[in-house]
Formats: C-alpha cells, sequence, structure tokens
C-alpha cells in the first residue's frame, strides 16, 4: 500500500485493548486504513526545486524528492504554521503529497516553494487545525470505559486529512453516541468504522 498519513506529533492512532499503538513516534508514517472521501484541491502545485539541492545523509529511500520535500514541509508545518496544517497524505506511486490545511497564502506558498522537480503538492481547505484534532483525541481517549456495555472503541486518531477516525465493534451502535459525546461543533469531523480486534503478533 502506497498510500499513507502521516503523523507527526504523537501516535497516528490509539489502539484499546492492545499493548502497541497503531503509528509511531514524531515523523512516522502508517498505512492509511481509511482516504478521505473525495476532495477537490483548491490549490496545486508542481515542484521547482532542483532534484537533491536539500540531500543529506541517510538510506537512499528517505533521499528522494519525495522524501525531501516531506521533510521541510514538515518543518513548516510544525514550526510558524501550525496554527493553519492540519495533515497530509503521501501518494508514493504518483510522487504527490495531499496536504490538508486552513487556508492560508503564506503557508501555500512556503510548502509549494519547497517541492523538488517531480513532486505534486495538492492544498485542501479544512476549517480545523492539527492541534485541535489531536485535543479531540484526547477527550475520547481519556476514559475509555464510559462506553463500557454499549460498544468497544478499539482505536482513535486523526487520519490525516482533517478527521477524527474512531474503530469500534459496532458502528451503528457507536456513532450516535459519540456525535452526541462530541457536541454538534465538533460531531463533523468524526468518522466511525468498524474495526477488528487487536492481537499480539
Amino acid at each position: 500500500m502506497t498510500r499513507r498519513t502521516r503523523a507527526r506529533t504523537g501516535t497516528a492512532a490509539a489502539v484499546i485493548g492492545a499493548v502497541a499503538a497503531l503509528g509511531g513516534l514524531q515523523g512516522s508514517t502508517a498505512d492509511a486504513q481509511t482516504v478521505e472521501d473525495v476532495s477537490t484541491p483548491s490549490r496545486t502545485c508542481h515542484g521547482k526545486q532542483p532534484n537533491g539541492s536539500r540531500a543529506g545523509l541517510g538510506a537512499p529511500e528517505e533521499n528522494t524528492p519525495l522524501e525531501r520535500t516531506l521533510r521541510h514541509v514538515d518543518k513548516l508545518a510544525q514550526g510558524r504554521h501550525s496554527a493553519v496544517f492540519t495533515g497530509l497524505v503521501l501518494d508514493e506511486d504518483e510522487v504527490s503529497v495531499d496536504i490538508y490545511r486552513i487556508p492560508s497564502k503564506p503557508f501555500d506558498t512556503a510548502v509549494c516553494e519547497a517541492a523538488e522537480k517531480g513532486v505534486t503538492l495538492r492544498l485542501h481547505d479544512r476549517d480545523i487545525n492539527e492541534k485541535d484534532l489531536h485535543a479531540l483525541v484526547d477527550l475520547m481517549s481519556e476514559d475509555m470505559n464510559r462506553w463500557d456495555g454499549t460498544f468497544t472503541m478499539r482505536e482513535v486518531g486523526p487520519d490525516g486529512t482533517g478527521y477524527l477516525h474512531v474503530g469500534v465493534d459496532d458502528p451503528d451502535t457507536a456513532e450516535p453516541i459519540l456525535r452526541k459525546f462530541l457536541g454538534e461543533r465538533n460531531a463533523k469531523y468524526l468518522r466511525v468504522e468498524y474495526a477488528p480486534q487487536a492481537h499480539l503478533l
């Protein structure tokens, strides 16, 4: 699977009832279980930076134009543009990155100027940033026993596209309960899906 979401802060998802969490350390990648609903980018830009202009030490697969562009985008998203960054999804086959952010001309200009030749960036509009999505994750994760007897929550985390992914054993039962819990304002970011029970390998 070559379409991936990137979790830059914390884990990509919290797995309930398992020893290990999905995702990993800051800057790690995890296979996307769900790709967002089809979205039309508000802007598309094609890389113009010379290939290898930011090459450094590391494994060959970490020094491709896509990975170098991605590292630079990460730096921008963690720095002065963190208030507008929501998430991203990369497609290695297409050598492209879909970036989700609160519309910002300075951020858009900075990431487009960061792209190396051969890399395509597609920018999508969202109205929530990564920090606020993680706050919703924390809210849902702080007491995992509150829904005992109604459904089992198995994973929760931002999906990279501006939504809160929640994996449960019974989506039909869980979704209305979770929407009420989050409230009308935040429920629009919720995506509830079936997730199998995690097992140790």
